[in-house]
């Protein structure tokens, strides 16, 4: 009898704990239905615990299945992060450097490397001052598109191939946002480590995080409904991508922009560096999330972050958003409250981004 008693107390205090998510979807349909957007998704975190949560829209906007807070989104150039902080474990492991240079990481590849390249260091590609291009070089692109091989193997074809060729800036002298350089650095990882790109953010960030929904690419499988499919266009109304190669970037700058994950495991993510910049040791160093969050003199971004000044934030804020031409994703960091907010949307245009922020906006206001 009192072992009855004990469980059903348990249960009646994890109702409690589930209770403490606020549901949110209505507000978030009020913000979706006023920007005409397919589908949008949002979740707060404070003091460690995810609070609220909405999602709603479609999967589809020519098939009516509604998305659901479980749901999974692509987070495209917030990505970037997660390459950085990877690479900061290496470097505390010693199996790289910040200042390891492209010389030193590829040997084999100095005779056809151009000679501008070779100096570069991997701190320079993560923080966009390592010469890459903003756009990729339209002929590497085309290979890239064709996805041939394993990706691992698509990235060392499309790194080769920028090397080739000169930087597009003098290594070191101007802040150029670049997908490639973030490519080339997730390489230098790999060539490291022995281990494909996507295994090391499934060992070292993904699992010990318990992100479990994280993957790569569309979310959606091929022919299915069952998570939201990507739309293309500017306005409403739009078109939707099927599941597929077409639906994301390629492989070739995975490093760049192609994690997906549901609205909570976004959330969680971005805790974790909240909780690292308040000075908590978990996975990383202080010392390492510090340099992850303190961009170079002269410039507001860091190591996949951008930073900046929020009254809500407490201070300092960090930000980052990502998008693929199909979906839109941003974070928003608060480490002087202990709090972020995260949103999606399954388009790419700037009412998606308006609606993102609106519905941020109501989380800051209420949370």
């Amino acid at each position: 009898m009192k072992l009855r008693y004990f469980t059903a107390a348990l249960l009646a205090i994890a109702a409690v704990l589930r209770a403490e998510v606020v549901d949110i979807s209505d507000q978030v349909e009020r913000v979706r239905d006023e920007h005409d957007v397919p589908a949008l998704a949002v979740a707060a975190m404070d003091e460690g615990k995810l609070v609220a949560i909405g999602a709603a829209g479609l999967r589809n906007v020519r098939r009516k299945k509604e998305v659901t807070t479980d749901d999974v989104w692509l987070l495209s150039s917030c990505t970037k992060s997660m390459t950085a902080s990877v690479a900061a474990m290496l470097v505390e492991e010693d199996l790289i450097r910040w200042n390891s240079t492209l010389a030193e990481i590829f040997p084999d590849q100095l005779e056809k490397m151009d000679e501008a390249w070779q100096e570069v260091t991997l701190e320079q590609l993560l923080v966009h001052r390592g010469g890459a291009p903003h756009e990729p070089p339209a002929e590497l692109w085309k290979d890239a598109l064709e996805r041939k091989g394993k990706p691992a193997e698509q990235r060392e074809a499309f790194v080769q191939g920028l090397l080739a060729l000169p930087p597009a800036n003098k290594p070191g002298s101007r802040w150029e946002y670049s997908d490639s350089g973030y490519a080339i650095a997730g390489v230098m990882l790999e060539r490291v480590s022995g281990k494909a790109f996507e295994d090391l953010l499934r060992a070292r960030i993904f699992e010990p995080l318990g992100l479990k929904s994280a993957g790569f690419g569309a979310p959606a499988m091929a022919g299915q409904l069952d998570q939201p499919w990507g739309h293309r266009g500017y306005e409403s109304p739009f078109t939707p991508v099927a599941p597929g190669p077409d639906a994301d970037y390629p492989p070739a700058i995975a490093p760049a922009a192609t994690v997906h994950m549901s609205i909570a495991d976004f959330a969680r993510y971005a805790q974790w560096h909240v909780e690292g910049a308040r000075g908590t040791e978990r996975l990383l160093s202080a010392e390492s999330f510090k340099k992850l969050h303190t961009p170079p003199d002269g410039q507001e971004y860091a190591m996949g972050w951008a930073v900046t000044k929020r009254k809500w934030a407490g201070g300092v804020a960090l930000m980052h958003n990502g998008q693929n031409t199909m979906f839109y994703a941003v974070m928003w960091l608060g480490p002087g409250e202990n709090t972020c907010f995260v949103a999606a949307c399954n388009a790419d245009c700037q009412d998606a981004q308006d609606a993102c922020d609106d519905a941020i906006r109501i989380l800051i206001n209420e949370f």
